[in-house]
């Protein structure tokens, strides 16, 4: 486990794809990873409390409190739309330029999300980084932030991320062996009120 960084109050990790933030429902199956949350409470031997999350399939920053108190501010300043938070996104195809999506989401089941005019208010700022053949690489910024949001987005966009098991018309998009989103950049007020700019390059299988 890869800590990017610590203080007294707080702790952020790297999480890589395919490990829970926190257990799901159900048990878990064989030969997969502790939730991560546990991994780091067996690490610090001592109890973590969780801020936000990031989808299973997808890899990046993931900001812990050590106390009950700094989960309280971190909470509140995720609630008050108060954190910047950073995505690199591969999408399928050319994404002819950038700029906000704001298409309302909704559950619609089975945990699964998609864009209806009856959801919630949504919104997310997308830039193209580069383009390549068959690709886009994207930097998306989810100003709201709704259950599969960025990938909810881009689907609606007719550019699903690439790895995507849940929305696609073929399914994992593009064949890729993983979801090619990943939580590059967190930027919060931390709860002694110093700003916190945390980052998390890619890993190799990005």
């Amino acid at each position: 486990m890869e800590i990017i960084y610590e203080d007294a109050r707080v702790i952020a990790v790297a999480k890589p794809a395919g490990v829970e933030v926190i257990p799901g429902r159900g048990p878990r199956l064989e030969g997969s990873s502790p939730p991560l949350c546990a991994q780091l409470e067996l690490r610090l031997a001592a109890k973590v409390f969780t801020i936000h999350r990031l989808d299973r399939q997808a890899s990046g920053i993931v900001l812990f409190a050590k106390d009950a108190q700094a989960h309280r501010a971190l909470s509140m300043s995720f609630e008050r739309r108060e954190v910047r938070k950073t995505y690199l996104a591969l999408a399928l195809g050319s994404v002819a330029r950038g700029g906000a999506i704001k298409d309302p989401i909704r559950e619609f089941g089975s945990g699964r999300m998609g864009v209806d005019p009856r959801g919630k208010a949504s919104e997310t700022l997308v830039r193209v980084l580069r383009r390549f053949k068959t690709a886009t690489l994207l930097e998306a910024r989810p100003i709201t932030g709704r259950r599969h949001q960025i990938r909810v987005h881009l689907y609606a966009l007719g550019h699903p991320v690439l790895g995507d098991t849940s929305y696609g018309a073929s399914r994992p998009v593009g064949g890729a062996p993983r979801l090619m989103l990943h939580g590059l950049e967190l930027a919060v007020e931390g709860p002694a009120g110093r700003p916190l700019l945390l980052r998390c390059e890619p890993p190799e299988d990005f």
